[in-house]
């Protein structure tokens, strides 16, 4: 099983979220991540600049207002 780190990266620096994420879902700019026994959390204003699959990791990105 693959399982992924997320983070919001702002101005240069990444900030974990949420680590062993198993569910990414988006809602337009808000992105909500799941892991095995947490509750979900969602994120506002991101979204996903980046996806490293060797280095599993996701890399959200504040959207600019």
């Amino acid at each position: 099983m693959c399982q992924m780190s997320v983070v919001v990266e702002e101005e240069g620096v990444e900030k974990t979220i949420m680590e062993n994420v198993t569910r990414l879902q988006v809602f337009g700019t808000t992105i909500e991540v799941s892991a095995f026994f947490e509750e979900p959390r969602k994120v506002e204003a991101v979204f996903i600049q980046a996806i490293d699959f060797l280095g599993g990791k996701v890399i959200l990105k504040k959207s600019v207002t």
